[in-house]
């Protein structure tokens, strides 16, 4: 096995803020993550029931329920995430058995070659800025005939909340989300060639506008780059809460929109 790659970013963003909001949120993360739990579900479909003696790389961690399902699997995992306090509460629930915990970013992993059999990372990649990147270190650490596991979210994503905010200011609320056809682009500058896609659109309800934005700060994904993260007037969340109504179902609901991407790269 040769040394790991230097494969950089071009650009690391706002990489340190991202971590911070994270940070914050790991204690209250597993009480508002539901959605996240449904879409790694969904991606558990795609490895087998059985891991013994295979190696795991779980990018993305969080708070380690899906390392969990690993471990309990017979894996050993090694659980990647750019937050540490995240990894605390991932170690505490995985303890040390067959287990690593790394501080990392997707961008710039620093694994050694055809290591891994199986990566998987859900809901993560999105706050790459170049998904080039990622992938690239994907398939590096594959071993032959590995398989990589991944979810992000695609433009149209969060549409509702975008549409409210639009009506109240002028400032950026929403996160710019890739097309399905950049992530595409993205898998072929990085060499991904053997790969399954799917685009699952789907929709969770909320007794208001204000529980979706709980939700979001609840898991730390309430960090939007470019816009400033001062404090938002009490005024401008009442129109907010009022713009929000238009999505309003019959029942007093409001629904927050997710388009998914669920991939499969075989190496």
């Amino acid at each position: 096995m040769g040394n790991p790659a230097k494969i950089l970013p071009a650009s690391m963003g706002n990489k340190q803020a991202i971590s911070e909001a994270f940070d914050k949120a790991a204690m209250t993360y597993d009480r508002h993550a539901q959605f996240q739990r449904d879409v790694g579900h969904r991606l558990l479909d795609y490895l087998p029931q059985d891991l013994t003696g295979k190696t795991v790389l779980d990018l993305g961690c969080g708070t380690g329920y899906f390392a969990k399902i690993f471990q309990q699997c017979g894996a050993n995992v090694v659980c990647v995430d750019m937050a540490p306090k995240m990894l605390e509460f991932a170690r505490e629930r995985c303890g040390d058995k067959g287990m690593q915990y790394l501080v990392m970013d997707a961008e710039r992993l620093s694994l050694n070659d055809e290591t891994i059999d199986y990566v998987f990372s859900s809901l993560a990649l999105q706050w790459c800025s170049d998904l080039s990147y990622p992938f690239q270190h994907i398939r590096r650490v594959l071993k032959p005939n590995g398989r990589a596991l991944f979810s992000t979210l695609l433009k149209g994503s969060l549409f509702e909340l975008s549409r409210a905010w639009s009506k109240v200011d002028e400032y950026q609320h929403v996160n710019d989300f890739v097309s399905n056809i950049q992530v595409k682009i993205a898998l072929a500058q990085a060499q991904c060639d053997r790969y399954h896609l799917d685009f699952p659109i789907v929709t969770i309800w909320y007794p208001s506008a204000f529980s979706l934005m709980h939700d979001l700060k609840g898991i730390g994904a309430n960090h939007v780059v470019g816009r400033s993260q001062g404090l938002t007037r009490r005024s401008a969340l009442l129109a907010f809460e009022k713009a929000y109504k238009e999505f309003e179902s019959s029942d007093g609901r409001v629904p927050a929109t997710y388009h998914v991407c669920l991939g499969v790269i075989h190496r």
